[in-house]
């Protein structure tokens, strides 16, 4: 294969691997969740097609923001050194670019779903952007993150429905914890680096071991969260079988870094958090079809 080519065939790669492509299991199940339980009925191939190009144009953006914004930071950081902007795999003319387009997918996703999509998109929009200078000014920019993914559920309803409700706001407000509760986890990993940066966050505030706690307590209150919508809904067994699956997988992660140590446990714990979105995700699906 030529050289130019073999470019040609690693660029959406490295474009795939700036986005981390594989983290999508973490907001993409939530919105599918929102869409389905709006009206408790399957929403229709139309509504399901644009509510996924939305996501996949609204995670797109945000993370190449979140890249372009931070490039400085990640270039100092040890963990983050070897990024595609820092290392100048990808240049930054080409990461904006990616970024209007992945706008573009948004807005044009908006236009196709209800009424209301079409004046609020700017909100997410301004999230992406406002989330990354968080972590400079508040040791809560993890819960920031959080609730920015915590828009996924809650556009998917308005998506549906065209208004929102207060299961729509329960879910924003469970994915915004359960989010910011694994990235408050996330952080201890950059405590040292972040304190010789003066930049913000719980383990930098509070120390790793009540980091943990303020993790598994925002964990607690969002399993909390997802049995209130069950309730209001009047979700049947496999909802509840489903969320009783979801609190254990939680659960485990965190036991697994009480016995075992974060050291230990490294990333591992991420993977599991990802198991959470799509078995949460699986479970309203079938609630909803099997009703």
């Amino acid at each position: 294969m030529s050289s130019v080519a073999s470019a040609a065939v690693s660029r959406p790669r490295l474009f795939a691997r700036l986005v981390k492509i594989e983290h999508s299991v973490y907001a993409l199940p939530f919105a599918y969740a929102g869409a389905f339980l709006a009206e408790r009925r399957f929403p229709g191939w139309s509504d399901l097609l644009w509510i996924t190009v939305a996501m996949v144009g609204a995670r797109s953006a945000a993370m190449a923001l979140n890249r372009l914004i931070d490039a400085g930071i990640d270039a100092r950081n040890p963990r983050t050194a070897s990024r595609e902007l820092p290392t100048g795999t990808l240049r930054r003319k080409d990461v904006w670019l990616f970024t209007v387009v992945s706008i573009a997918l948004l807005v044009i996703a908006a236009f196709e779903l209800s009424p209301p999509c079409r004046c609020l998109w700017p909100i997410p929009l301004f999230a992406f952007i406002a989330y990354p200078y968080t972590k400079r000014f508040t040791a809560l920019c993890h819960y920031a993150l959080g609730l920015t993914l915590g828009l996924a559920p809650a556009a998917a309803w308005i998506a549906v429905t065209g208004h929102v409700s207060l299961e729509a706001v329960m879910l924003f407000f469970a994915v915004g914890l359960w989010v910011g509760g694994f990235d408050v986890i996330y952080g201890i990993f950059d405590l040292d680096f972040d304190r010789r940066e003066a930049l913000r966050s719980i383990p930098v505030a509070l120390g790793p071991r009540c980091a943990l706690l303020v993790a598994l307590l925002s964990h607690v209150a969002s399993v909390g969260l997802l049995a209130g919508v069950g309730s209001l809904l009047d979700l049947g067994g496999v909802y509840w079988v489903g969320l009783a699956a979801v609190a254990a997988v939680l659960a485990w992660s965190h036991i697994d870094i009480a016995r075992r140590g974060l050291d230990e446990v490294g990333m591992g714990f991420m993977g599991i958090n990802g198991v959470v979105g799509l078995l949460y995700g699986g479970v309203v699906v079938a609630e909803v079809l099997l009703r």
